[in-house]
């Protein structure tokens, strides 16, 4: 028996027919290592994903290990079984075990791999005992006037108690012992790693077409006899913590929810450890030490019992080789650049936007067609003298966004502003605290939707006054309001002045900033009122076709596929014969190709050079499909503790580009995609010998608009 997420108790199918959700995500990450290791990729961007395995790895223990944890050793916590059967102590494990082989997989991509092809392109890491002339001037130099200003040496003993070490910042361990002078005879030390400096110090005066650089943490670690005067250094080492950094704010009560985010935001530093890093030639007195600071023993005093301590054989936290990626000047070893090409519908169209959307519905394919419609759909109505209110969900934003500044425009001219931000968007939670403060202060009615719930739809609405009424437009999107991410991110956004979808945003909007609910919605399908129960519908009445003998087909393309009662309706309809095509970027937790089980289920997933984010739901075949675009994964998170929408696709026209351009797209990659099997494994997508190259994301880079041929107005 499993407890569903909404606290129903119900019979299932045996646990071995799922697959555990963290152990699939870690193997989604090695997908990304192998990006990593692909010599097809141009240099820098392979540099790239291996910076993007750290830091998935980062949020991977901040929030994913940290909460098993608290199942595993919280004083009352459940030993909840996973729908797999793991409990969380056997799910811990297995993820140590895992964990420490890709970690050890990445840095021998670095050793072998990356190292000596970034030597061949002229990049050189030096050491710090290895300069000589100029090169060592210029770091002693940057030393004295950058970096000893800033750094802190901090003793540790019963006068100077432990420091309580920054989440994921990077910090130097040092065994000391005492020469002359005050202090104790022997002494541990640490010295953080300022993290307002460049990690990655380059270097002038090197030979021509080199670029020499040295470590942060290289530099300061040899001038730890300067910092701790009168001491010898026995031994040093670099070690990171990483803690505990989910807001958990469903048992907190608060008049003020801004206020209880940014207490939340300074507690995320203090959190529980979950991790340590360090060098694996480290003193053990030294870890040691830290382990005992920190309480990562695990049960009974056990350390790496839980994959607590990883001992690395590299420079810590790779995501400093960001800094590389983004240097200036070696366009060569990057992927080739693009220009998003216009949507079709906005190409060559006279006038506002809004006379283009009032014509006939959009859809946009992010990054292949431009973001800036969207943007210049708030900003125009921001100016527009007949646009009377603009109502905005803000999920994730960019530290400088034109869509707030937008909105605060718009209020400052004395138009009626909702915006829905949510505090709650993991990481993201400073920024849009900031921009909430701002937008306030503007005039803009900022609302912070639910305690218990995320606000993860992405919508804005527009009213304006036309003759003499009011027409309403509306842009719903799978993607962010971030123009950044538009550009790295695949999303699906729709405009439309459908008066049946402009009415149920509106009831959106009432909902999220007045609690109004019991509407009968005529488009949109809302979490988490009705979109789980809605698609299990959906998925059954394929099934039901499929047993009548009449074709039937179901396509998911979402980032995870997690909630076991979708997973069983699936099950249901490969029995009753459905052909299910699912494209997973990252967690799958349904195991395809089972006999009598899932023998009709094919999953794959594409990961490329663009972070695979839209969300496409067919369910029937072509002559027959519905088809919806959403902001929600099939996970019980997305059904039932946030506020999602899906919408269907409604013009014929524009579903039928995502059923003959979009989806088959995804399903012929035969060079980004892999295959998973019943085991929870992915692999290469076979290519017959004669077979072409196929790459999704390059196709759809490639296609061009043609203008009215694709493009309808959507049936009222």
């Amino acid at each position: 028996m499993v407890t569903g997420t909404d606290g129903v108790v119900e019979s299932t199918i045996g646990t071995e027919c799922f697959i555990n959700r963290e152990l699939s995500w870690l193997e989604f990450n090695l997908r990304v290592l192998e990006e990593a290791e692909n010599p097809e990729n141009p240099l820098l961007e392979r540099l790239k994903f291996l910076a993007i395995v750290s830091s998935n790895l980062d949020e991977f223990f901040m929030v994913r290990v940290s909460g098993l944890r608290e199942q595993a050793f919280g004083e009352s916590a459940p030993q909840d079984y996973a729908p797999d059967g793991m409990t969380p102590l056997e799910q811990l494990k297995a993820i140590a075990a895992r964990t420490q082989e890709l970690v050890a997989r990445q840095y021998r991509c670095l050793r072998e791999g990356l190292g000596p092809a970034l030597e061949a392109e002229g990049f050189r890491l030096l050491r710090y005992e290895t300069l000589e002339g100029p090169q060592r001037e210029q770091v002693d130099r940057f030393f004295r006037e950058r970096a000893l200003p800033i750094l802190t040496p901090m003793a540790v003993d019963p006068a100077h108690p432990s420091p309580r070490y920054h989440n994921r910042g990077l910090y130097l361990g040092v065994m000391l012992h005492r020469r002359e002078g005050i202090g104790p005879k022997k002494m541990f030390a640490v010295v953080q790693v300022p993290q307002v400096l460049p990690r990655i110090v380059m270097l002038d005066g090197g030979e021509p077409g080199r670029m020499s650089f040295v470590l942060l943490e290289d530099i300061v670690a040899a001038r730890l006899p300067e910092l701790f005067g009168g001491f010898d250094v026995d031994s040093w080492t670099t070690f990171r913590i990483t803690r505990d950094s989910d807001l958990e704010l469903l048992e907190q009560e608060s008049d003020d929810m801004l206020k209880l985010i940014e207490d939340r935001l300074k507690a995320r530093q203090r959190g529980q450890a979950v991790r340590l890093e360090i060098a694996a030639e480290a003193d053990e007195a030294i870890t040691r030490t830290i382990i005992e600071d920190e309480g990562l023993q695990g049960a009974e005093g056990q350390v790496d019992r839980y994959g607590e301590v990883y001992r690395i054989a590299g420079p810590l936290d790779l995501t400093a080789l960001w800094e590389l990626h983004r240097l200036p000047g070696y366009e060569r070893l990057h992927d080739k650049p693009f220009v998003p090409r216009p949507p079709r519908g906005l190409e060559r169209r006279g006038g506002d936007i809004f006379s283009a959307i009032a014509q006939r519905d959009v859809l946009l394919h992010h990054p292949f067609e431009s973001f800036d419609p969207v943007v210049e759909f708030v900003t125009s109505a921001a100016s527009d003298p007949r646009v009377l209110a603009i109502k905005q969900t803000l999920y994730r934003t960019s530290g400088d966004s034109p869509i707030p500044r937008a909105l605060i425009a718009a209020a400052e001219s004395g138009k009626h502003v909702t915006a829905l931000v949510e505090l709650k968007a993991r990481f993201d939670e400073a920024n849009n605290v900031s921009w909430a403060r701002q937008m306030e202060r503007a005039g803009v009615h900022v609302v912070f939707g639910f305690l218990d719930l995320k606000t993860h739809c992405k919508v804005s609405l527009v009213v304006r006054q036309e003759g003499q009424g009011l027409r309403r437009y509306v842009h719903l999107g799978t993607g962010n309001y971030n123009p950044a991410t538009a550009l790295q991110y695949t999303d699906l956004g729709l405009f439309t002045a459908d008066e049946a979808v402009a009415e149920d945003a509106s009831a959106l909007f009432n909902l999220l900033t007045g609690y109004s609910q019991g509407r009968e919605w005529k488009r949109l399908i809302v979490a988490p009122e009705h979109l789980h129960r809605r698609t299990i519908e959906l998925i059954d009445q394929q099934a039901r076709r499929a047993e009548a003998g009449l074709p039937a087909r179901i396509f998911a393309k979402l980032n995870s596929l997690v909630d076991h009662r979708v997973i069983e309706a699936l099950y249901r309809a490969s029995r009753a014969g459905v052909p299910i095509d699912v494209v997973s970027r990252g967690v799958c937790c349904l195991r395809p190709g089972v006999p009598g089980l899932s023998d009709t289920i094919r999953v794959r997933s594409v990961v490329d050079r663009f972070l695979e984010h839209s969300r496409i739901y067919v369910f029937g075949p072509d002559d027959d499909a519905q088809v919806f675009i959403s902001s929600a994964d099939w996970m019980p998170r997305n059904f039932f503790r946030r506020v999602e929408v899906m919408v269907p696709i409604l013009a014929p026209e524009l579903s039928a580009r995502i059923l003959r351009e979009i989806v088959p797209v995804y399903l012929a990659d035969n060079t980004r995609a892999r295959e998973l099997r019943a085991d929870g494994s992915f692999h290469p997508v076979t290519r017959g010998a004669d077979e072409p190259a196929r790459r999704a994301q390059l196709e759809c880079l490639e296609q061009r608009a043609t203008v009215d041929s694709t493009t309808a107005v959507q049936g009222s």
